[in-house]
């Protein structure tokens, strides 16, 4: 699975370009990213330098995935069946909708392509994502499944 990139540059100078980190916010991602390896995103979040909601931004601008936050969305039971709770968890990725054979999905990371290829086995279902923050992806893992056992 390829993914057409939108804008083609990597996402620490798209950062870099909206403000939202500084060059040298950007070297010292890299340098930890390179010796620790690990999502670019995930390590400038972890550092303090951007919120969530920047990297999903700036991933939906990016490969054109739409970002959608999860916050005051409401997933039906039917959603909440297509896809177990573990693999929800696993993949941080949460089903929204299906219309005929497209399972619309909110995911955290858009590029993992393990994922979208498990959840169209598991479905029998063409993938469509959204990007969500990791965040929100868990609160709505957490309201929308309750207390299932994964």
């Amino acid at each position: 699975m390829e993914f057409n990139r939108k804008i083609s540059k990597p996402l620490g100078e798209i950062l870099v370009e909206r403000g939202i980190i500084t060059k040298g916010q950007l070297e010292e991602a890299l340098k930890i990213q390179s010796s620790a390896g690990g999502l670019f995103g995930e390590i400038v979040v972890r550092l303090g330098f951007a919120k969530e909601e920047d990297i999903a931004h700036c991933l939906s601008l990016q490969f054109g995935f739409p970002y959608l936050p999860l916050e005051n969305y409401e997933i039906s039971a039917e959603m909440v069946k297509l896809i177990p709770k573990n693999v929800a968890t696993q993949y941080c990725v949460m089903p929204i909708d299906k219309i005929g054979n497209a399972l619309t999905v909110a995911m955290a990371n858009p590029l993992n392509t393990q994922a979208i290829e498990d959840l169209e086995d598991m479905t029998g279902c063409e993938i469509q994502i959204f990007v969500g923050t990791p965040s929100d992806i868990r609160a709505s893992i957490e309201k929308f499944y309750g207390k299932q056992k994964p």
